[in-house]
């Protein structure tokens, strides 16, 4: 007779223990403790029995043995990140740590991983898409590539999340005009970044970066707060005073520090690494990353002549830029999609974010590194704003096409 529940089974097979995934014999009948056990009572049945027990246990563990690798293995969550090695590697590892599930990342730029997905169809693996821009999660909005995401989710961030809940903020960054203070005072600076083609003593002496997302983003945003005409004004008159077209942030800064130019349209964050260090949050291509590496690596300059000019408060000029996360429709482990993003809106992910790429946090109450302009003062700045709307970036690149910046 079989009694289940005990801790041992006894007799001529010497003594077993048996738990989902380990069975183990013990010839020398020490008492074993793991659940569950079978106790075998009668001993008299011992020796006849002994072969066919051995083969039943050893059926028994194959099959329970498949089973248990069932339950414990966890699928492996697939990401695809527009977002930089240098934040995304360690925000990963973290999770896997705390959830001991597998994690593979496919980097590249926005739209690359988003020409990627509606490539792949149904048949992508991706679970996650971790966006750089507001405008490419837009866009997969567009192209109905996110899912609907819990209230438990949404209801996370402080501020900035979409009307669609379609996908969560995780970090945010502010457009700023960055000048170099030993050639401008910035009392003689406009309220407004309308304002800028306007001041005379800037010919030639403008900074931006027209074929970059974020200054995109931010045409888009101007395009629907001020009107297609006036953007298009905009960059016509900013045009009239010849500014310097760069292909990225960090060597417009750089020119900036050295007097090449006076002042500079970027997103704090790029200020802030100049003079304190930092890494770069956003994902360059790959005939990049050795310079990045270099730009990394390279020490802060906190003396250097740059500082951060902030329009009045409500300016587009100011325009809080959100990166975010959500869950494809070809997910299969959906659940697993949104415990990652619950991640990224954790404290510890949060403050690494805010320490290791000046970014704001998106979470209440979490802090920011010292010489960060606090939270609240920085949202304060930021206008109200629909980012559901940059979704119309293809306008925006028709506009920026017409004038001769792309």
């Amino acid at each position: 007779m079989w009694n289940f529940g005990e801790d041992t089974m006894k007799g001529g097979l010497g003594r077993y223990q048996f738990w989902c995934g380990f069975f183990r014999l013990d010839p020398d009948n020490e008492t074993l403790a793991a659940p569950p056990r079978f106790t075998r009572s009668d001993t008299a049945m011992n020796r006849p029995w002994s072969g066919f027990l051995t083969v039943l246990l050893a059926a028994v563990l194959a099959v329970t043995s498949i089973g248990c690798q069932q339950q414990t293995e966890q699928e492996e969550l697939v990401i695809y990140s527009g977002r930089s090695k240098a934040l995304v590697d360690s925000l990963v590892e973290m999770y896997r740590q705390r959830t001991e599930r597998p994690v593979s990342v496919k980097y590249g730029t926005d739209s690359q991983l988003l020409a990627a997905l509606k490539e792949e169809g149904d048949q992508s693996p991706a679970d996650v898409f971790w966006a750089n821009t507001t405008g490419a999660l837009s866009n997969a909005i567009e192209n109905d590539l996110l899912t609907t995401l819990p209230d438990s989710l949404m209801n996370r961030p402080a501020r900035f999340a979409p009307a669609s809940k379609q996908w969560v903020p995780v970090t945010t960054r502010f457009r700023v005009l960055a000048y170099n203070s030993s050639n401008v005072d910035s009392t003689d600076l406009p309220a407004s970044v309308t304002g800028l083609p306007e001041i005379d003593e800037l010919d030639g002496r403008i900074g931006w970066t027209p074929a970059y997302s974020s200054f995109q983003d931010f045409v888009t945003a101007v395009r629907t707060v001020e009107g297609e005409d006036a953007a298009r004004q905009w960059l016509q008159g900013m045009q009239d005073l010849n500014p310097k077209s760069y292909t990225s942030n960090t060597p417009m800064i750089r020119a900036l520090a050295a007097g090449e130019i006076d002042v500079a349209l970027t997103n704090h964050y790029y200020v802030l690494r100049l003079k304190h260090g930092g890494a770069e949050g956003e994902y360059e291509e790959e005939e990049g990353e050795e310079e990045e590496a270099e730009e990394e690596e390279e020490a802060p300059r906190r003396g250097a002549p740059v500082n951060t000019y902030h329009f009045a408060s409500g300016d587009v000029g100011n325009l809080a830029l959100v990166t975010g996360a959500g869950v494809l429709q070809t997910s299969d482990q959906r659940e697993a999609a949104q415990e990652f993003l619950q991640f990224l809106l954790s404290p510890d992910a949060q403050a690494f974010a805010a320490s290791s790429v000046n970014e704001y946090p998106v979470v209440p109450d979490a802090g920011v590194q010292n010489y960060m302009l606090p939270v609240d003062d920085a949202l304060a700045l930021s206008p109200d704003f629909n980012y559901d709307q940059l979704q119309e970036i293809d306008a925006t690149l028709a506009l920026l096409r017409d004038e001769g910046l792309l």
